[in-house]
C-alpha cells in the first residue's frame, strides 16, 4: 500500500509539471497489432439514395457549399471519418446547380456513382463526369462543380481530412464567384499527360498526377485486356492502381486509388493489410466477409474494411470495384504491411 501511495503521490506531483510516467501507458501506445475503433460497415445505395435526394430538397448546393452525406464509420461517431485517416461522403448536384469554387489543403477524389454530364473544374480546366470516372482535386487547387444535365448527379468524395488535421495543416479559401474562369479546353490534361507522352521541358509542381480525370471506359478496357493474359491474384483478382504518369507513383500523395476485377465465381482467400480500405462497387454482385461479418453487395454500394482485419471477396458475377486507402502515406513511412491467409 505504501508503494502504491508513493507512486500515486509522485504521479500527482509530476502531473503539475505536465509530465506523465511512460510505464503506466506504454502497453497502450506500442501495441503488438493495430488497435483502433474502426468497424466493418456497408452503405447500400438502394437504402440511402432517397436520403441523398431528400437533401436536395432541404438545402441548395450553394447554401451548403458542398451538399454531402458523410459515410461515418459506426466506430467513430461524430468524427466525420470513415477510417482513422480518411473521410468519405456522397455528394449530390442537381440540374442547374453549381457548388461554389473554393480551395483547401486537403486532397480530394471524386468517384462518380450516378448520373451523366455534370462537371468539375480544377485550376481552370473543366471535365465532364460519367459513372466510374475517377477525378482528382489536388491540394490547394481551385475547384467548383456544376450540373448542366437534366438529371441528378451523385459521386463519392474521398478526402484526407483526418490526415491533414493530424498535422495541423488545414487551410481554405473561397473564390469570389461561384465558378472560376476557365483557361484550358476540356481534355487538356489527359491529352498532355495521359497518353504515354510528356510535354518537353515539363517540371512537376506537385506530387499529384497532372491527369485529373481517369475515365472509366479506359480503365475498364485495361481490365478486360488483362483478363486474358494476367495471372489472377488469389485474394484480389485483377487489381490496378491509378498512377502519376510523371513518376509512376500513386496518383495522389496521401490516398491510394485502385480498380479491381473479380470474375464470376471468384472466391478469394483471406487477406488483410494495415491500410483500412473504402470500396465502391461499379458492376456486379458478390459478398465480402470482414472480421467474421458477411456483407452482400451490389452496384453503387460502399463498404469499409478496417486496418489489419481479415477480409475475403467473392463474386456471384463479374464485379468491378473501386477502392481507396492511405497506403501511399504508410509506404512512404515504411509502415505498410499485408498478409494473405490460406484457401
Amino acid at each position: 500500500m505504501s508503494q502504491a501511495s508513493d507512486r500515486k503521490a509522485f504521479y500527482e506531483t509530476i502531473g503539475k509539471q505536465n509530465l506523465t510516467p511512460l510505464w503506466e501507458v506504454l502497453h497502450g501506445l506500442v501495441t503488438p497489432e493495430p488497435v483502433h475503433r474502426v468497424q466493418p460497415a456497408i452503405w447500400r445505395y438502394d437504402d440511402i439514395r432517397d436520403h441523398i435526394m431528400a437533401s436536395g430538397e432541404l438545402i441548395t448546393a450553394k447554401e451548403a457549399e458542398r451538399r454531402v452525406l458523410i459515410l461515418e464509420n459506426p466506430g467513430l461517431p461524430g468524427e466525420s471519418k470513415i477510417t482513422t485517416s480518411l473521410y468519405a461522403g456522397l455528394q449530390l448536384i442537381l440540374p442547374g446547380e453549381v457548388a461554389p469554387a473554393h480551395r483547401h489543403t486537403q486532397s480530394a477524389l471524386r468517384f462518380v456513382v450516378e448520373g451523366q454530364g455534370a462537371y468539375t473544374a480544377v485550376d481552370g480546366e473543366r471535365t465532364s463526369m460519367s459513372p466510374g470516372d475517377f477525378v482528382i482535386t489536388p491540394s490547394w487547387t481551385w475547384h467548383d462543380h456544376g450540373n448542366d444535365s437534366d438529371q441528378p448527379m451523385v459521386w463519392l468524395d474521398g478526402l484526407d481530412i483526418p490526415t491533414v488535421s493530424f498535422f495541423g495543416a488545414s487551410f481554405a479559401e473561397k473564390w469570389p464567384e461561384d465558378s472560376q474562369p476557365l483557361s484550358r479546353p476540356e481534355g487538356d490534361s489527359l491529352a498532355r499527360y495521359g497518353q504515354g507522352l510528356m510535354p518537353e521541358g515539363y517540371e512537376a509542381r506537385s506530387h499529384t498526377s497532372p491527369v485529373f480525370n481517369y475515365p472509366y471506359a479506359r480503365t475498364r478496357e485495361a481490365l478486360e485486356t488483362m483478363r486474358a493474359h494476367e495471372k489472377w491474384d488469389p485474394a484480389q483478382g485483377l487489381k490496378l492502381n491509378y498512377v502519376n504518369p510523371v513518376n509512376g507513383d500513386f496518383a495522389m500523395p496521401t490516398i491510394g486509388t485502385f480498380m479491381q476485377l473479380l470474375p464470376k465465381g471468384f472466391a478469394g482467400i483471406p487477406y488483410r493489410a494495415t491500410d483500412a480500405t473504402v470500396f465502391s462497387v461499379v458492376e456486379g454482385t458478390g459478398e465480402i466477409e470482414i472480421a467474421g461479418q458477411t456483407f452482400a453487395f451490389g452496384p453503387r454500394d460502399h463498404f469499409v474494411a478496417p486496418s489489419w482485419a481479415w477480409y475475403r471477396l467473392s463474386a456471384a458475377e463479374d464485379c468491378v470495384i473501386f477502392s481507396f486507402s492511405d497506403r501511399p502515406v504508410q509506404q512512404k513511412l515504411d509502415l505498410w504491411r499485408e498478409q494473405r491467409g490460406n484457401c
